[in-house]
């Protein structure tokens, strides 16, 4: 009886409970400023870690990033390697509906990107017969029929900054980047040497996932994301980087 009366104060009192999880976080290495920095593979800067960041905190758990190449990432979540993954859509995942989503906390544009405002594209068709810079690994749903019949080939660089600086050096005619990316790209450059928006390619809203797992507390993850975005706190974290 003493034993079981004893077992029921250590759960009630703050020594018997569980101590919080850490949880992990996944960092795509191919990601470029201002979404990430990184340094000796560690994110260390840019919209999702201080997003990251800001999350720990407000939950009071300690986070975990792992930086992890783009194709690693999915099976990561499977394996239950990683909990939370930001900065993703439910359009770019396999089986998106086995996650909880959060609510879109920006907006993501991809832009046919060029050396000249006198290359715009009225259609993605016009690039057909060229080689256009990519990033390993990523989808680009309005190119793929065209990457499937050899019409339009990829031009693979392992980052979108890659991308960019091999478009200014020349390379190739046309890339592929977001919108974010190419802005803070053109930030330390003459105004002469812009690359310019030649096309909006296609738009889609970004989330964070969380892993559907009874032992992650993924409601309180969400409603505190929720938040976030509507006290102002994302927006402010987005307004660094503008």
């Amino acid at each position: 009886m003493r034993s079981f009366v004893l077992a029921l104060l250590l759960c009630w009192s703050p020594l018997g409970s569980a101590a919080p999880a850490t949880l992990r976080f996944s960092a795509v290495d191919s990601w470029a400023m201002p979404v990430a920095e990184f340094k000796e593979n560690r994110l260390v800067g840019g919209i999702i870690h201080d997003l990251i960041e800001r999350l720990s905190q407000r939950l009071d758990v300690p986070a975990q990033i792992q930086v992890l190449p783009r194709n690693r990432v999915e099976l990561a979540l499977k394996q239950g390697e990683i909990d939370v993954r930001c900065y993703i859509s439910p359009k770019w995942i396999a089986n998106s509906e086995e996650y909880l989503w959060s609510v879109p906390f920006i907006q993501q544009r991809d832009l046919i990107v060029a050396r000249s405002a006198s290359e715009q594209l009225s259609s993605p068709d016009k690039l057909s017969g060229q080689s256009i810079g990519t990033v390993l690994g990523y989808t680009y749903p309005r190119l793929q029929q065209l990457f499937d019949h050899g019409d339009l080939r990829r031009d693979e660089a392992r980052n979108q900054e890659l991308v960019l600086q091999k478009l200014l050096a020349g390379r190739y005619q046309y890339a592929v980047s977001n919108e974010l990316a190419l802005e803070w790209f053109n930030r330390d450059l003459p105004n002469t040497d812009h690359l310019v928006n030649a096309g909006i390619l296609e738009e889609e809203p970004v989330s964070c996932l969380v892993r559907n797992d009874p032992a992650l507390p993924a409601q309180r993850i969400l409603r505190t994301l929720l938040q976030m975005k509507e006290s102002g706190e994302i927006e402010e974290i987005l307004a660094r980087y503008r």
